[in-house]
Order: C-alpha cells, then sequence, then structure tokens
C-alpha cells in the first residue's frame, strides 16, 4: 500500500510540475505548423506597437514610462510588444555612425528587454526603418555614399555591397550584445520572441518583388547563421505581387507576400492593417469591407499556400471615431481564426502610450486610462485567445498525467512483482 502511495504522489507530482512548466513564459516561442508554440502549447497573443520604448528607456528619468506601459499592458492581458532595436544617425540615436553606438541608448534597449521580461512579455524587435524616421535605409545609403559609393536612390540600400554589410554588422552587434540588466545575451534571451527584419519594406524601382526577394533571402541567411534560438519575420506590410494584385490598395511597393514569406528562414508571416490611409479617398463602409477581405485572404494564404502562421503587426485608425470597428473586425477574424486551429496567432495595435506622453501622439494612439470602450475590447482578446491556450493546454497536461501513470503503474507492477517474487 504504501509503494502504491508513493507511485501516485510522484504522477501527481509530475502533473503539477509540467502544469507550472507549460504555463511558465521562459522558453522561446517555436512554430509547429501554422501554430506559433510554447513549451509545446499553441502560443497566442493579444499585443501591441510601442516604438518609443529604447528612446524613452535611454532617459533614466523617464524609465518610469516605460515600467508603467509593461504594467498596464500586463493588466489588459497584453502578452506581446513590437518596437524598434534601431535608431540611425540624427538626434539621440543607437547607432552614431557604422559600428559606433550609443552606449546610453543601448542601455535603454536593455532596460526595455528587462522590463518585458518582469512582465512576461515577449518582444518583436525591428533592425530597420523602411523610412527616414529613425534613420532608417536612407541614413545607411548616405553613410554609404560619404564613403564614395555609387548611389543612386534610397533603394541601393537592398542591393549596394556596402550598405548590406553596414546593415549585417548591426544585426551581429543586436544579437550578441549582452543586456546590461540581466546579463544575457540577446540571442540566448527567450524574452524576445522574434526579429524583425526591417519595418515595412518597400522597394518601389522593382515593383516585381525581386530585389526584395533577393535581400531577404540574404539576410535571413545571414540572422539564422547567428541566432538559432529565435524566429524571424521580414516586417511585411502584405502587399501582394503581380500575380495578385488585385487585392491590394491602388499601389504597388516591391514586395510580394506570397514569394517573400515563403524564404525558409522567415518563420512567419505579418500583415499591417490601415484601411484609412490606404483608402483615403472612400468611406468608412468601404474601408471596413477591405479590411475584412485583406484579413481573410491573408489568412486563408497562410493557411493554404505559406503554411506558416501569421501575426497583424500593426492595424490602427487615426482619431477614436469608429476606432472600436476597426479593432472588432481585426479581433474578430483572428479569434476565428484561431479558435479553430488555423493560422492567425495574434494582433498588436499601434499605438500604446501612458499618460505624459502627448508629444508622441499621432491620432493613433490608445491611453488604456483615456480609451474605456477600446481598453474593454483589447482585454476581452486577450481572454478570448488565452482561453484558447488554457484549453490546449488542459488537453497536454491529461495526455501527459495519462503517459505518467501509465508508466508509474507499470514500475509499480513490476516492483510489486518483484517482491513477491522474493517472498515466495
Amino acid at each position: 500500500m504504501m509503494k502504491r502511495s508513493w507511485g501516485w504522489g510522484v504522477v501527481l507530482c509530475s502533473f503539477t510540475l509540467f502544469f507550472q512548466q507549460v504555463f511558465s513564459e521562459d522558453g522561446f516561442v517555436k512554430t509547429r505548423g501554422v501554430q506559433l508554440v510554447l513549451n509545446e502549447v499553441p502560443f497566442y497573443a493579444n499585443g501591441f506597437n510601442g516604438y518609443w520604448l529604447m528612446y524613452m528607456a535611454s532617459d533614466p528619468s523617464q524609465r518610469n514610462k516605460v515600467t508603467t506601459a509593461f504594467q498596464q499592458a500586463k493588466t489588459h492581458g497584453l502578452s506581446i510588444a513590437r518596437t524598434w532595436a534601431f535608431s540611425d544617425g540624427g538626434y539621440r540615436p543607437l547607432q552614431y555612425s557604422p559600428g559606433s553606438y550609443n552606449q546610453q541608448m543601448f542601455q535603454g534597449l536593455d532596460f526595455v528587454v528587462s522590463e518585458a521580461r518582469k512582465n512576461g512579455i515577449k518582444l518583436v524587435l525591428s533592425f530597420v526603418n523602411n523610412y527616414e524616421d529613425f534613420g532608417g535605409k536612407k541614413q545607411y545609403v548616405e553613410w554609404a555614399r560619404n564613403q564614395g559609393q555609387s548611389i543612386t536612390s534610397d533603394d541601393d540600400f537592398f542591393t549596394n555591397s556596402l550598405v548590406k554589410q553596414y546593415y549585417k554588422n548591426h544585426i551581429k552587434t543586436v544579437l550578441t550584445r549582452k543586456n546590461t540588466f540581466t546579463g544575457v545575451a540577446y540571442k540566448d534571451d527567450p524574452t524576445i520572441m522574434a526579429w524583425e527584419l526591417i519595418n515595412e519594406p518597400r522597394c518601389t524601382s522593382d515593383k516585381s518583388g525581386k530585389t526584395i526577394q533577393a535581400w531577404i533571402t540574404e539576410m535571413a541567411s545571414y540572422v539564422k547563421s547567428i541566432d538559432g534560438n529565435h524566429l524571424l519575420e521580414a516586417g511585411l506590410e502584405g502587399f501582394y505581387g503581380p500575380s495578385k494584385q488585385q487585392t491590394n490598395p491602388n499601389f504597388q511597393v516591391g514586395t510580394d507576400f506570397i514569394a517573400n514569406n515563403q524564404i525558409p528562414g522567415i518563420d512567419f508571416a505579418t500583415v499591417h492593417s490601415y484601411p484609412d490611409q490606404w483608402l483615403s479617398g472612400s468611406n468608412s463602409q468601404a474601408q471596413m469591407a477591405f479590411l475584412k477581405t485583406w484579413l481573410n485572404d491573408h489568412i486563408s494564404d497562410a493557411e493554404n499556400v505559406l503554411h506558416k502562421p501569421i501575426l497583424f503587426a500593426e492595424f490602427g485608425k487615426s482619431g477614436s471615431n469608429q476606432r472600436d470597428e476597426l479593432f472588432n473586425a481585426v479581433y474578430d477574424a483572428i479569434y476565428s481564426s484561431a479558435s479553430g486551429g488555423g493560422a492567425a496567432v495574434g494582433g498588436l495595435f499601434w499605438q500604446l502610450l501612458t499618460e505624459g506622453m502627448d508629444s508622441f501622439r499621432d491620432g493613433y494612439e490608445v491611453v488604456l486610462s483615456e480609451s474605456s470602450s477600446t481598453a474593454s475590447l483589447i482585454t476581452q482578446e486577450s481572454q478570448k485567445l488565452n482561453h484558447i491556450r488554457k484549453m490546449y493546454t488542459r488537453l497536454r497536461n491529461v495526455e501527459k498525467w495519462k503517459k505518467a501513470r501509465d508508466i508509474r503503474r507499470a514500475q509499480w507492477l513490476a516492483l510489486h512483482k518483484g517482491k513477491t517474487g522474493l517472498r515466495n
């Protein structure tokens, strides 16, 4: 009897330890089919964008805003944040010039990673901007031009060998950076869910998508050669190439959602959604109709063509008017897919601010304390996605528990039979 009690006690202990492990956020997020997986359980994440996090954290007197943002996010069930790991040239840069870094700014990024870790929030960190804000590809080609390179346009960012080397050097610097708060190298830190090659890549000089295709292929391979722990995404807005350009708004930007995301080093697809910008001449009903088609088309292509997860990495609407309607549409599409085991794994609204950040307002900001209806929608989506995750966890726990029970039962029977044999 004592032996049997000991056996079942171990089973119960094993079950409890596994349950704790599954709900730990310490592991690296991986992919399995069209799902993200954390500790072998599908991972669904509601989240936010906060491009300003490193910038604000570089000033110790302002770090409380970063801490507050993560704490408020956690309170509303948000578990993923996307932010910049770049600021090239200009005012308060991370990178003064190629290979020359501002350690105060880097320590700001260190603080962001450490605060995210404390609050159980995963990060998506972007390496460079397509636009001039915070330097971007324009700053990189200017650095190369100053070294005598023949540069004809900002699109040379994707093809010029010196520019590409500058960019690779930045990637290596970030990946191998040892966090001054945690002592953990970025490439070894599971707080970081994924790297992003570039925010919203565009190459209008080659609308076929082939220039960006070659660049993503090269850079994805380079990232993976240094860091095998983390996921990688390209940073795409979701615009299709010539074969499906009728799905786009009335413009081409030189990307191909299908081909660019089929590159082996790209682990999951991303989509951005700004119908008020892309269809500025249309009424709100037309914009919403476009949005719903845009969401469903990309989820379908991620599942049936790419066979990879899809993250809605940016979405928003300028001004509070009808914002909740847009949030609802995005959240409904994500939940509808996720609840059926589909490819949609989460969404990150643009952008979260805390109180006292008026200079960062861009019309798309969400200050949770000021936007009760939007905050409620955000919390509800977090709860719904977390419910799916718990459902998978319970199924996983039952399977694990049954397996442990069978093993312990076999061990107890073998031991019991052995003792019976000795007495005989």
